[in-house]
Parts: structure tokens; sequence; C-alpha cells
């Protein structure tokens, strides 16, 4: 941390311009001695300065403009500098160079956003909303990683444990000065509806939540059903491209075949699975138990049905694995003779949308029923502010089973202060998930995802 890093920030390539940025306590200096133009430890903080980069030799590297930026108000909080340099490769190689001989140090992957956490300048919510800005694909994900960098997530966070530093306080009181007429003792009567409001609270966060998951991810859409039902064809109807193999051939299909959508904002990864059937054929086996798995991984499984075909036993079996499932029946070759007995698929005509892929008809009707199963609507409409990483909702879900026990506590009369202990314990749970506490081990492992100069 006291140490001065540079690195390229922009992507590598040829472009108009490429940035190098430098960050820590003699930035100003060491750009300095590579700069011909204002002595830049005298110019104002936050002004750009025309001017050249020069080697050793004094000769002219590059034309650029450099921008101080003077601490404490910088996104590290120490002295940063930029060079807008030519994007050409050489140029930006060249100009790295001479930083790293004049005393820089080359910085890690996410190394200028860690020092920002580390010096308080950003929680590790708006540190990783920082990476997800920069891997946003549509307009919902921009929406909710700005969200996350404007600190608004962060405050659903430091509402909970404020609640329960206060509770926590009051318990504290209760104990160490019981003389305290003013204070008010904390009975099981009273801690009761205050731990039910935390666990409500929770709910709800880790409830829309998931509503983040699905904007930051994508859901993981698996395409089941038997051999020859058409489930390569709707995968290329969907994503509009002839990427699966399509054969009136039965178990054509042995390996996953996955493609990508976007249905308002959100995107749809859909995975193409091997036909479902009893088999010999070794590979084709194998296919089938990978599809098995995927349909039970999956956040959303469409399951393709022949309407030309009767219902088989193993199918009708598979039907009754989709109840603790989102998914969506597809009667499929509506064009043909009708062999599918629908009476058997009465308790889920909800879900039931009919196709003609080969017609491409009922595509939109399809798309429509995603829409309403996922409420993607309103996920475009609404201001998304969504805890949105696995690392945060499995702390949420643990602090979740905490408050239970707690409650659990309460009603078996236990001492209250014995539950205090619990109730510390999850308000320290809940600032892992902002970063009020924090392993080191977690911020290298985190920040090592990001890309370099970030």
């Amino acid at each position: 941390m006291n140490d001065t890093i540079c690195a390229i920030a922009t992507s590598s390539g040829i472009g108009a311009i490429a940035i190098i940025r430098v960050s820590g306590e003699d930035s100003i200096e060491i750009v300095n001695k590579i700069f011909k133009g204002k002595d830049l430890t005298k110019v104002s903080s936050h002004t750009i300065n025309y001017g050249h980069i020069i080697d050793e030799q004094e000769n002219t590297v590059d034309e650029v403009l450099v921008s101080i930026m003077k601490s404490p108000k910088t996104f590290t909080t120490e002295d940063i500098v930029e060079i807008n340099t030519h994007g050409g490769i050489a140029p930006t190689n060249k100009v790295l160079e001479l930083l790293l001989e004049n005393g820089c140090r080359l910085a890690e992957p996410g190394e200028f956003t860690k020092r920002a956490f580390l010096n308080g300048r950003i929680d590790i919510l708006e540190a990783e909303a920082v990476m997800d800005m920069i891997d946003a694909k549509t307009e919902v994900q921009r929406k909710m990683a700005i969200n996350q960098i404007s600190g608004k997530v962060s405050n659903l966070i430091n509402d909970l444990r404020d609640d329960m530093v206060q509770i926590i306080s009051n318990i504290n009181v209760n104990i160490d000065y019981p003389e305290y007429d003013d204070v008010d003792i904390l009975t099981t009567e009273i801690l009761i509806p205050k731990i039910k409001n935390l666990k409500e609270q929770i709910i709800k966060i880790i409830k829309e939540s998931n509503n983040g998951k699905i904007i930051k991810e994508g859901i993981k859409t698996s395409i089941i059903g038997r051999p020859n039902v058409g489930k390569s064809s709707l995968l290329n109807a969907l994503i509009e491209e002839e990427k699966a193999i399509v054969t009136d051939i039965a178990g054509t299909t042995r390996d996953i075949v996955e493609g990508q959508i976007k249905i308002n904002g959100v995107i749809l990864n859909i995975i193409d699975t091997a036909g479902i059937r009893e088999t010999d054929d070794k590979i084709e086996a194998l296919g089938v138990e990978k599809s098995l798995k995927i349909m039970e991984e999956a956040d959303l499984i469409l399951f393709m049905l022949n309407n030309n075909e009767e219902l088989t036993k193993d199918i009708e079996m598979l039907l009754d694995k989709l109840n603790n499932k989102k998914y969506i029946i597809i009667i499929n070759k509506n064009d043909l003779e009708t062999k599918l007995d629908k009476k058997l698929l009465k308790k889920y005509e909800k879900q039931i949308v009919n196709l003609s892929v080969l017609k491409h008809q009922g595509i939109d009707k399809l798309k429509e029923k995603i829409i309403e199963l996922f409420n993607i609507n309103e996920l475009e409409t609404k201001d998304p502010t969504y805890l949105s990483n696995s690392r945060s909702i499995s702390i949420l879900k643990r602090c979740l089973k905490s408050i239970e026990e707690v409650e659990k506590g309460l009603k078996e009369k236990r001492p209250i202060d014995m539950l205090e202990l619990d109730i510390k314990n999850i308000w320290e749970e809940l600032g892992l998930i902002n970063g009020t506490s924090y392993e080191e081990e977690l911020l290298d492992e985190m920040f090592s995802r990001f890309c370099l100069g970030k």
C-alpha cells in the first residue's frame, strides 16, 4: 500500500487513445520525470496538462494529455495520474515501461479498486459493483450496477445492522446498568417483535436478491425432452441461428449445445440437451445422464413434448419432478396429427404452450410465458436495488438461520444475555457483506477477478 502502482486502464489493441493509470504517494513525481511540459508537481489538482512523454535520452515517445488528481479526492484516495496516449500498442507499452523503470510497480488485477476499499473510499458491495458495471451487457444490468456503486444496496445492510446495534446496546445497558430507570428493559415480550421484524427484512432482501441474481447471471434455461421432439430446432429458433444440428435421426444431440438470447433486458442462457430415453449407446447414455443433471440445476425448464407421440411412462415420471422448479411445457408439432392425450396434462395446463417450431408458430407466446413466469417486465421497469452475488446472498441465508435460532431461544425463555451473543454474531456476519469486517483471503480472491488497471 506504500508503493506506487501503474497499469494500462484501457483494453489492449489499437484505438484512438489509451490510458495509463498511476496511483500512490510518488505518482506525480514519477510521471513528472518522464513528462516534458509544465512542472506537474506544481499544477493544481484535477487539471489536464498537455505535453510529451520522453525517454532517458529525452527522445519524444508520444504526445499526451496528463490528468493530475491529488489526494484525498480520488478513486483510491491517493494521488492519481492518468496519462492519455495515442492508442497504439507500441506507444502505450513504451510509456508503461518508462513508468516501471522510474519507480512504479505493475498493479495486480483489481488493485486500484482494492486500494479504494482499503482506504475507505468504497465498501465491498460497491467494489463488486464496479466489475458488474464493466461486465454489464444489458440496460437492466447497468441500472443494477449503478445503484450498487452509489451505495443504495449498502444502505439496505447498514439499516439492518443499525437496528441490531440498538437491540444489542439496549441489552448491554440492561445487564451492566440495571439501576438506570430511563432505559427500556428488554423483556422477551419486547424482543420477540423486534427479532421478527429483522427476520422479515432479511427474508425480503433475500427474495428480491433472487431477482438481482437473475439480472446479473441470466436465467439458466434447459430444453428437456425425448429424442426428436424438436429441442435443437427450438434452440435454433430462439437464438435465430443454426447452431444445433437438426436431423430426423434420434440421438443426434449427444452433448449439450448452448446459446443466449435477451428478453426485455434479461439474458437467457439456453442449453439444448440430449434426448432422454433408455439407450445401449454408451456415448448417448452419458448425454442423457448430463441432461438429467442440467435439469436439476436449471432456473427454467422448457419441457418439450411431441403432439404426434403418446406420453410414455418415463416422461410422466420426469414431469412429476417439475413441481419444485419453474417450468414451461411445450407441445411441439401441432401441425401434425394429435396422438398426445392432453387430458393427462390437465394439472399442467396453465404452464402449457403450443408450438410448431418448424413453421415458427408460437415462439412469441413462449417468450411471453417466460416474461410472465419471471416477472421480467417488472424487473425491467423497477429500480433494481438488489444484492446480486452468491457470496452476499449465502451470508444473508446464514443470518436468517441464526435469527430463527434466536426466535427459538426467545420462545424457550433462554436468558437474554445469552441471546445477545447470538444477535451480535449475526450483526458481525452482516458486516461481511459490505466489508465492515473481512478476511484478507476473501479480498485477494475477489479482486483477482478484476481486470488489470481497475
